[in-house]
């Protein structure tokens, strides 16, 4: 995606392409990884623009994600894994645009995640307790 308000092309495609323009071995932290998406943010929208563009690109990338999907389980086609680590990276590009704009960082949405997700599944996912959501 790159429509002027979405990642441009020198944004890392990957984790390991990310980990190496950082010079490091090994991955990001999501920290790392939203200050280096911020640079390429449309900064001559509003905030509340870039926050509508963000969360439009979200859903689009989520789109992107379920065709590929989709296309792979009921009509046979081969995974495109590289495909898919391009329109994963748009989407994660966008969540974090969205996080920026209300000044939320990827740490705290993970945590709050994460703890969400300790409440509802104490003992690890079972469709017993996911019925009782």
């Amino acid at each position: 995606m790159n429509d002027g308000g979405g990642p441009v092309d020198a944004t890392p495609s990957s984790p390991s392409e990310a980990a190496e323009d950082s010079g490091r071995d090994g991955g990001l932290t999501l920290a790392e990884y939203q200050m280096a998406a911020a640079r390429t943010i449309n900064t001559s929208l509003a905030t509340d623009q870039r926050l509508v563009d963000a969360a439009a690109g979200l859903a689009e990338e989520a789109g992107e994600v379920l065709g590929l999907v989709r296309k792979h389980v009921f009509m046979h086609h081969e995974l495109d894994r590289a495909r898919l680590i391009t329109e994963l990276g748009d989407a994660l590009w966008c969540l974090t645009a969205v996080a920026g704009a209300v000044g939320l960082s990827l740490d705290d949405v993970a945590a709050a995640n994460l703890a969400k997700l300790r409440r509802r599944y104490p003992d690890g996912y079972s469709d017993a307790a996911s019925a009782k959501r």
